[in-house]
């Protein structure tokens, strides 16, 4: 920022993003938790960008990845389902913490790699009769697969703990009659895993 822009007053949108910015530097263990108090109250106190900036200080600006778990309504309804057709879920949305998948003699894809998570704990259950759904998730979160394919494929070649601390969880369980639920790891920029 140039030294006109460090004056400009802030916004509290952008009070809302440099708080964000210190959640997550605490997440990623860049400040510690301690200090997060007198950080917070300097944002809140902060009149201009560079009194912000200043709140901010020694810490890398967001990422697109930094913020996982946001604090926005999820963009998708908790249960959908694709009977005799299909259903998509991809780019970027907010995952309710909650929601459950139906392909029944249909199909349907669910694709989490730009997606954030309205909570740390998601579950989704996904249920495939004479169907199936494919459930492409981040390397970058714990992902934990507890479905049961009877005359079917429940596949769990995703499942992984991250071992990053604060990092969004996501349980997907559920069942596999006569069709397959199958989950795929991609890197975050969505890219096969």
């Amino acid at each position: 920022m140039t030294a006109n822009e460090l004056d400009i007053l802030a916004s509290d949108q952008e009070r809302l993003d440099a708080e964000e910015r210190l959640r997550t530097a605490v997440e990623s263990g860049r400040l510690p938790v301690d200090r997060l108090a007198e950080r917070l109250d300097e944002v809140h106190a902060a009149r201009t960008r560079g009194e912000l900036e200043t709140a901010c200080r020694g810490l890398p600006a967001a990422g697109p990845r930094d913020a996982l778990v946001v604090d926005r309504p999820p963009t998708s309804r908790p249960f959908v389902a694709g009977v005799f057709g299909g259903f998509e879920r991809t780019g970027p949305w907010v995952v309710p913490p909650r929601m459950t998948l139906c392909s029944l003699w249909g199909g349907g894809r669910l694709d989490l790699t730009e997606a954030r998570f309205a909570d740390h704990d998601t579950e989704i259950r996904a249920v495939a009769l004479w169907g199936g759904t494919r459930i492409d998730v981040p390397d970058d979160i714990d992902v934990e697969v507890r479905g049961f394919g009877l005359f079917g494929v429940f596949d769990k070649r995703a499942a992984r703990r991250t071992g990053r601390p604060g990092r969004p969880r996501v349980v997907i369980k559920g069942l596999a009659l006569f069709g397959a639920v199958v989950t795929r790891s991609r890197e975050a920029g969505g890219q096969r895993g």
